[in-house]
């Protein structure tokens, strides 16, 4: 006997039915990761050339004196502030990427945001004849990142609107073009390759406080606005004339979603340089707990971008110690194989 439509959409619906969690368990599991990052900002500040207790990095927050152990805590600050900014965003820009293309594998850079501040980077070195260092990155990049978002997004469109498969294809070919000039200009230009091999391998060490001053507006904002879209997502993944047919414009929530995404990444990328695979793997090490509610996605993505950056910085500085592996690197190594498994269960038709 074969099964009924009934019997097989009850069977479909089993599995999402037993990912549910109740709003109790999904708050508690929200606090702990909300722990879990405290703890992760604390070791990113006890960790190092010249590792301190953690009782003395507390003592050095708040009765800070003269004394050695303040000063190592001190010059930490800023590198710590700044993975917790950018682990934060580049985990919600993944996860509103892969929420408007409704792609599982979508990443901050199917935009072509990383493309476009490498690109941005290059051109003004290669024009001005002179390396790029510290905040003067930030703008330029910022700009590069906008401008190849705005093309992907205009080249996605079409006549009937943006759509996640044309926004991907529109991606992936401005990204290789991008790629592809930044690669001719960086290895035929001395001073260009010098600048953008620094910048592009990704890391938050050495950056100066200013850099947390400059973004961290900007990164709180972007964040509260995508937490905004919780709901609107949750809508648009049901398709979009049904999204239609339930009062919700598909194609504004994928603009606003594609201009927050954009903004967080832009401004992460320009910070610290292109950081890979953390927008891809902290969606969907948190969708194994939330499921697909964007309200909570998003809000777990916040807590958790920052523990798998600052772990990632953490784990660099003690197996090359004394040195330490740029945080890029790190995460390059671990998101490899959440990118496999990724692979593996977008196959099985999840």
């Amino acid at each position: 006997m074969h099964p009924t439509t009934t019997d097989g959409a009850r069977a479909g619906a089993e599995p999402r039915a037993r990912r549910r969690r109740p709003g109790w368990a999904l708050a508690a599991g929200l606090a702990g990761a909300l722990a879990l990052a405290a703890l992760v900002t604390g070791l990113s500040l006890a960790v190092g050339s010249n590792p301190l207790p953690l009782d003395a990095v507390w003592r050095a927050l708040v009765a800070p004196d003269d004394s050695f152990a303040t000063t190592v805590v001190a010059s930490r600050v800023p590198r710590t502030i700044l993975g917790l900014l950018v682990g934060a965003a580049l985990a919600v820009a993944g996860a509103l990427i892969q929420g408007i293309t409704r792609n599982p594998l979508g990443d901050p850079g199917l935009l072509g945001v990383n493309a476009g501040a490498a690109a941005a980077v290059v051109t003004v070195t290669a024009v001005t004849g002179s390396m790029m260092v510290g905040v003067a990155v930030l703008p330029v990049a910022v700009l590069g990142a906008f401008g190849a978002a705005v093309v992907v997004y205009l080249v996605g469109s079409g006549r009937g609107g943006p759509t996640p498969v044309r926004l991907i294809l529109a991606g992936a070919a401005i990204t290789a073009a991008l790629t592809a000039y930044v690669q001719a200009i960086a290895f035929t230009n001395p001073t260009v390759f010098e600048s953008y091999r620094f910048w592009v391998v990704g890391s938050i060490a050495g950056h100066p406080p200013s850099t947390v001053t400059m973004i961290w507006p900007v990164v709180v904002a972007a964040l509260v606005v995508a937490l905004l879209l919780g709901r609107p997502l949750n809508t648009l993944a049901l398709g979009d004339e049904t999204a239609r047919a339930l009062g919700a414009s598909a194609g504004r929530t994928r603009l606003v979603g594609a201009v927050v995404a954009t903004v967080l990444c832009g401004v992460a990328t320009a910070a610290v340089g292109p950081i890979a695979f953390v927008g891809l793997a902290v969606p969907h090490i948190v969708r194994a707990v939330t499921g697909s509610d964007h309200r909570w996605l998003l809000a777990y993505c916040v807590a958790l971008g920052p523990v798998l950056l600052l772990g990632a910085d953490v784990l660099g500085r003690v197996v090359a110690r004394p040195g330490e592996l740029m945080v890029g690197v790190v995460t390059a190594f671990l998101g490899a194989p959440v990118l496999y498994f990724a692979v593996r269960r977008s196959g099985s038709g999840l």
